[in-house]
């Protein structure tokens, strides 16, 4: 029944996390479309604007010497954004306004003739360029920023436009919104992965030293037991293998203590350490298991805090032998490279899917009927924040078996 609250728990985190990631995408692409949108607008509006324009230049070039001209010249006067130019077939530039020249001109509005020589040669290349050094009047047939228009004695010119700094900046903005939105939901996503974690290492730490709270009473009450058994004349044998049960509550009550606190490490080796840790669970598993140390002649230094870590080793080797249903062989193996010490536990269990390599340390996972999958979540938890080691699945077979490993830093002097 516990099992199936919290997979459902973990199944509701995960719908959330889903709803959450439907949410933002169906955001990102509602605003990338509503922008999009926009500036084509826009750039049919600069369109529209720059065909009144040629019009008017059109007009203007054919109209007669006693024609009213004044309203031609207001339309074309009032385009003060829109980058544009007059040329001829031959690339003759005629007339420009609205583009940023390299070199400063004294005239406020120069004509090409007036412009300096770099000035000229920087027009005529962005205009060569914008039509690919092709004829402007099959430009003009394919390319809508080219517009060909008829002047007197059909001698046609050629308008090209850029499109206004406005519109340029407005055609980055989608995707500058894009990122700023994918940024925010990360912070907020963010936000939401580190408020769960706080809010999950405040239980952590709040149900360890309850725990450790409510062992504390029974251990006091079985050590006053076992005294007045041995006071009354009860088998030393049976006494004394009481007080070792009661030592092992005091050690597991001691554990859950230092969860909720940091601990403080000392400097050990690794190889005596790991050997000691070790000795209770040796004498507690099957015989058809068999335990395997291969250590090195040289032992290393490492600071561990040692209830804690013997708590790492058994519950790996214990995970070891639920692995291989009690019945297998366990081997423990320790090493030094690139300034880290490791350990490695080997199994010759039934394996874990690489797809769960990673899945297998977060809470509530377990392959078992019983039990709250909360074994090697801690074990993370005790390696990686408490002695800044790493701990993960080194390699895996299914039917074959298993390699954890433990990565430790090393006291370089000692």
């Amino acid at each position: 029944m516990q099992n199936g609250q919290r997979l459902r728990n973990l199944a509701l985190n995960n719908t959330v996390r889903y709803v959450f990631l439907a949410a933002t995408v169906a955001a990102l692409v509602f605003f990338l479309i509503a922008s999009n949108r926009l500036v084509r607008q826009l750039s049919q509006q600069e369109r529209e604007r720059m065909d009144i324009w040629a019009q008017a230049t059109q007009r203007l070039a054919q109209a007669d010497v006693d024609a009213d001209i004044d309203f031609l010249l207001s339309i074309i006067s009032q385009n003060n954004s829109i980058p544009v130019m007059v040329a001829d077939s031959a690339f003759n530039i005629l007339d420009f306004r609205n583009f940023s020249l390299p070199e400063k001109s004294e005239e406020e509005s120069p004509g090409f003739e007036e412009l300096s020589e770099v000035n000229r040669d920087f027009l005529t290349n962005r205009l060569r360029q914008a039509a690919g050094n092709h004829p402007l009047e099959k430009v003009a047939q394919t390319n809508p920023h080219f517009i060909r228009v008829e002047v007197y004695y059909n001698y046609p010119q050629y308008i090209y436009y850029e499109d206004s700094i406005l519109l340029k900046r407005l055609s980055w903005y989608p995707y500058v919104q894009l990122i700023v939105m994918v940024v925010l939901a990360l912070i907020i996503y963010s936000a939401l992965v580190y408020t769960k974690n706080a809010e999950r290492n405040r239980l952590w730490a709040g149900l360890s030293k309850e725990t450790a709270h409510q062992l504390g009473t029974p251990i006091s009450s079985l050590m006053a037991w076992n005294e007045y058994l041995s006071s009354t004349g009860t088998s030393p044998e049976i006494t004394g293998e009481m007080n070792k049960d009661i030592n092992r509550l005091s050690v597991i009550a001691d554990r859950f203590s230092k969860i909720g606190s940091k601990p403080e490490l000392h400097l050990e080796y690794l190889n005596t350490t790991v050997e000691k840790s070790l000795g209770y669970m040796s004498s507690r598993i099957s015989d058809r298991v068999k335990l395997h140390l291969n250590f090195p002649e040289d032992d290393i230094a490492v600071m561990v805090s040692i209830p804690l870590f013997e708590w790492v080793m058994e519950n790996l080797t214990k995970n070891a032998v639920d692995a291989m249903e009690g019945e297998g062989e366990i081997t423990i193996t320790t090493g030094m490279e690139k300034g880290k010490a490791w350990i490695e536990v080997k199994d010759t269990g039934k394996g874990i899917a690489k797809k769960n390599f990673k899945r297998v340390f977060s809470p509530g996972y377990t392959t078992k009927k019983r039990g709250w999958g909360l074994g090697l979540t801690l074990v993370k938890r005790i390696i990686e924040e408490y002695h800044g080691g790493k701990i993960f699945v080194k390699e895996s077979e299914i039917g074959s078996g298993t390699t954890f490993r433990i990565e430790l830093p090393i006291v370089k002097e000692y």
